[in-house]
């Protein structure tokens, strides 16, 4: 196994935190698609592709280095938000403890160079600023609307419905 055991047992801890957050991005695209706000379910339902697509990502790099990936279940889901803000401040807390815990992996395959993980793991460190980002903007863009909500439609299927102009690139 190249994967040491330490990165072994972490990794298996986001794999649970990346199955978690897909689902609760279905939920969150539940909230949504409830309320009537087709674009921002829309968007939702396609993070939480992006979130199972990570856990996926963990769970082939563990098994081709092999180590054996463990598939959790998940802990309970929040499904009732008082409204758009805060479903998507919900969202982007969620992304700043996945960053918290792919900063944390990184620090543990350093600690016990595990040079093959690092590497792994570069792509994820990138991709948290990139969802970090993209959640702030969404809930700067909710507050500025000021309570309009088809705004905040318009500037999702503008500007997040397929911000990088890939056709599901990332699902390769």
């Amino acid at each position: 196994m190249i994967v040491k055991p330490r990165v072994v047992e972490a990794m298996n801890a986001q794999i649970q935190s990346e199955f978690s957050a897909s689902q609760q991005y279905i939920a969150i695209a539940v909230y949504f698609d409830a309320e009537s706000l087709p674009d921002l379910a829309a968007f939702f339902y396609r993070q939480a592709e992006e979130e199972r697509m990570h856990a996926m990502k963990f769970v082939h790099f563990l098994l081709d280095t092999g180590a054996k990936p463990l598939i959790p279940v998940t802990p309970e889901l929040k499904n009732e938000f008082g409204g758009a803000a805060e479903a998507v401040e919900f969202a982007l807390n969620q992304e700043l403890k996945v960053t918290d815990q792919i900063n944390n992996l990184v620090k543990i395959a350093r600690e016990d160079n595990d040079y093959a993980s690092l590497n792994f793991l570069q792509w994820f460190v990138d991709e948290q600023v990139e969802e970090v980002d993209t959640m702030t903007t969404l809930l700067a863009t909710i507050k500025h609307a000021g309570g309009m909500l088809l705004l905040v439609e318009d500037f999702v299927r503008r500007n997040l419905a397929n911000p990088h102009g890939e056709a599901d690139a990332e699902a390769e």
